[in-house]
């Protein structure tokens, strides 16, 4: 693959994941009923809600500078994993699996896009000197 496909891919994936998790971190501050609703059925508290509105919001900011902050990124990369995770483990066993489709289609938009920010930014190998 070429790298402007690459970054063609890793960009719209970036926006798209932006834009989820931005809409949705603004809601959970917002106390938007829908998202909230549905978070305190899966059985979260009230205050979790707020906590995850601000890191998502925070992760988006990372995200959208373009090539910096490498290594923050990829913590950003993990949280969204673990979030779209247990979203769908939490909509699965409390509202079954017709709620997870969307934790399924997050899940495979940021693992092209994931998949792509490591071709883009390969891993530094760390050599100890002595």
């Amino acid at each position: 693959m070429k790298p402007t496909t690459a970054k063609i891919i890793y960009w719209t994936g970036i926006v798209l994941t932006s834009l989820w998790f931005g809409t949705s971190g603004i809601c959970e501050l917002t106390k938007n009923p829908l998202v909230w609703n549905i978070t305190l059925q899966l059985g979260y508290p009230a205050h979790f809600i707020y906590i995850l509105g601000v890191a998502k919001l925070s992760g988006v900011a990372v995200l959208l500078i373009p090539n910096k902050l490498l290594r923050l990124k990829e913590w950003v990369f993990a949280g969204v994993f673990f979030d779209i995770l247990f979203a769908f483990f939490s909509k699965f066993s409390v509202l079954g699996f017709a709620a997870t489709i969307d934790a399924i289609i997050a899940f495979l938009m940021v693992t092209v896009t994931y998949s792509m920010f490591r071709k883009l930014y390969p891993a530094q190998t760390m050599i100890a000197t002595n």
